[in-house]
């Protein structure tokens, strides 16, 4: 695949820096992570995105994506 074709964008997922390409959603980006929606709570940009808005939630360049993990136990 040539990169040259398609531009990403450059964000903070946990303070980490991450590449994706453009037009890549929340979604997109759990998916790539390897994590199961139902599992965790996303923020972006210091803003809770709701669940069902995972697959409408566009990502851009420098948004800070903050993610929460649900581990069960007891």
């Amino acid at each position: 695949m040539d990169q040259a074709l398609h531009s990403r964008i450059t964000l903070s997922v946990n303070g980490e820096k991450r590449a994706l390409p453009e037009g890549a959603t929340v979604a997109d980006l759990l998916a790539e992570i390897g994590l199961a929606a139902r599992k965790v709570a996303v923020e972006r940009n210091l803003e809770i995105v709701p669940r069902s808005q995972y697959g409408a939630t566009v990502l851009a360049s420098g948004d800070a994506i903050e993610i929460v993990h649900f581990i069960g136990g007891g």
